[in-house]
């Protein structure tokens, strides 16, 4: 990872999105764990799905991680207290390395503060809370990479962004935006098809488990 750390040390949020932030002391602050570790197929990150009954984001990919509680000491304390509380990761084996530039995400007011992190000691992780988590997911920086799981998606609304498709999942949105900056500036980017837009929807139940 010493290579994608060079790489986001002099970096800013356009790197991710571009999207500008809303004014300083607006926005509800928020963090999440972008924790690689090194798993059987090679370098991972740790992913998972959240409950279809949330009424926030229902259904989606995403990292670990959530709204900053007024007791937290910063980001870092958020993220690795929120993804205890989804996935179970223990903090003690987590070896926090940066945080990147605060990202906005304008349909939710969170400003976004992700932390990357090393899985120096790898847990068992699992949904902690069904009602929240439905899955948790080591996904290979491999398959993330491969050019056949990649494209980009469609919303109804008008929005058009990358995605990835792994294993029971679509990776779109705000994840698969900050995904896809990390495997540029990682130097795992390959070449994809970036013509090849498909409607969300549609794509979403190709990824259903029958």
């Amino acid at each position: 990872m010493s290579g994608l750390l060079k790489a986001t040390a002099e970096i800013d949020a356009r790197a991710f999105t571009r999207i500008s932030a809303p004014p300083p002391g607006t926005g509800r602050a928020a963090a999440v764990l972008v924790l690689f570790g090194e798993g059987p197929d090679g370098p991972d990150v740790l992913l998972l799905r959240r409950a279809d009954t949330l009424g926030s984001h229902p259904g989606q990919v995403a990292f670990p991680g959530g709204a900053a509680d007024p007791t937290d000491d910063g980001p870092v304390d958020t993220a690795l207290r929120e993804a205890f509380e989804e996935t179970g990761v223990l903090r003690e084996g987590v070896r926090p390395l940066a945080t990147l530039p605060e990202l906005y995400v304008p349909v939710s007011g969170f400003v976004v503060t992700p932390v990357l992190a090393h899985w120096a000691r790898p847990s068992p992780v699992a949904p902690v809370d069904p009602a929240e988590t439905a899955a948790v997911a080591r996904v290979p920086v491999a398959h993330l990479a491969d050019p056949a799981n990649r494209f980009r998606v469609r919303h109804q609304a008008g929005y058009v962004g990358p995605a990835f498709s792994a294993p029971g999942m679509l990776v779109w949105g705000f994840t698969a935006g900050l995904l896809s900056g990390l495997l540029a500036l990682g130097g795992w980017e390959r070449p994809w098809d970036t013509s090849d837009v498909r409607d969300l929807d549609l794509a979403l139940r190709a990824t259903e488990v029958p």
